[in-house]
């Protein structure tokens, strides 16, 4: 790759960034993260209460990107064609019928799927599995999916009833899980000033859906050294509760520790974050800044874990600094 490509498209990106923090004010960790998950070709998980700008977040990326938009309203009344779209008869101009295949909204290159807990483990399901392999499966014929095609699911932490819990394994498939906290009283008052006057903030289009392509291949080509991944491997094994040798809490307190899709995350993670940094390598301090979102709904507590109210984040904060030690510093 060319090095004047590298800083152009580095450039664009960060003009991306504080372009979508003009519009998301006091957001900048979940705007990096929802980013970093769109360069490395992952999908994100959401969680939020409600008010606090789910969509409009998604809406900005789509918008600075060049992205086409799409929001599907998940309820429990959702069927999977609702989804990935049917098979429909036609009637042409000269009054012959034929079957035809009508998309349906997950046919964008940004899909943005509210409440996704909301919806039965059928639709999920179907969700899910366009996500993973990018492609559609309707009356036996296969469709391809938009590219870049990049899923951001919502889900509210606060109201549980009448909800359907993601399976950990269909979990497990979102590249990042992250959190948008309540703003504090500066931030807050400066979101009131944004909306409520009378211009609205809005974000320019700084890049394409070939820019994200672009970016997509940057990321995997960044370089980490063996040491570096060598201790991935390593605090992985160590969140394992069947391992004597791991601390005491994991073993009594982890249900299933980070699987081997946990790790690969974590690195293609580390090296979009040191491409945010301006760097063309991975550090372990990259490592340490994308541990939680990577990683916190991979690793599992078990009930006695959850009774005791072990914090999971720390948890894995605690066995990255075990294993990893002053690297991170």
């Amino acid at each position: 790759m060319e090095t004047v490509n590298l800083e152009d498209e580095l450039a664009k990106l960060q003009q991306a960034r504080e372009g979508i923090a003009r519009v998301m004010v006091g957001q900048k960790q979940a705007i990096d993260q929802v980013l970093m998950s769109l360069i490395c070709g992952g999908h994100v998980l959401l969680e939020a209460a409600p008010g606090m700008g789910k969509t409009l977040l998604v809406r900005t990326i789509a918008q600075v990107f060049g992205m086409h938009f799409s929001r599907v309203q998940f309820t429990p009344d959702l069927m999977p064609a609702d989804i990935t779209g049917t098979v429909v008869l036609i009637h042409d101009d000269q009054g012959k019928t034929h079957l035809d295949f009508q998309p349906g909204p997950i046919f964008a290159q940004m899909v943005l799927a509210d409440e996704i807990n909301r919806a039965t483990p059928k639709t999920q399901s179907a969700l899910l599995e366009a996500m993973q392999e990018h492609t559609v499966t309707v009356a036996g014929k296969q469709h391809a999916l938009p590219e870049p095609f990049f899923v951001l699911a919502t889900q509210n932490p606060i109201e549980q009833e009448g909800t359907y819990l993601l399976p950990e394994a269909q979990i497990d498939r979102f590249f990042f899980k992250v959190q948008i906290p309540y703003p504090p009283e500066n931030v807050l008052e400066e979101i009131l000033e944004l909306t409520t006057g009378a211009e609205e903030a809005k974000a320019e289009q700084v890049l394409t859906p070939e820019d994200v392509l672009y970016l997509q291949k940057l990321t995997r080509a960044v370089p980490m050294a063996s040491h570096v991944r060598q201790a991935v491997a390593k605090f992985v094994l160590a969140t394992q509760p069947t391992d004597s040798k791991n601390l005491k809490e994991v073993q009594r307190y982890v249900r299933f520790g980070v699987s081997p899709r946990g790790a690969q995350a974590l690195i293609l993670a580390a090296k979009a974050h040191a491409l945010f940094e301006g760097r063309y390598n991975v550090s372990f301090s990259d490592l340490k800044a994308v541990l939680f979102p990577s990683l916190r709904h991979r690793f599992n507590l078990n009930f006695e874990g959850q009774a005791e109210g072990i914090n999971v984040d720390g948890l894995l904060e605690r066995i990255f600094n075990e294993t990893v030690g002053n690297k991170a510093a």
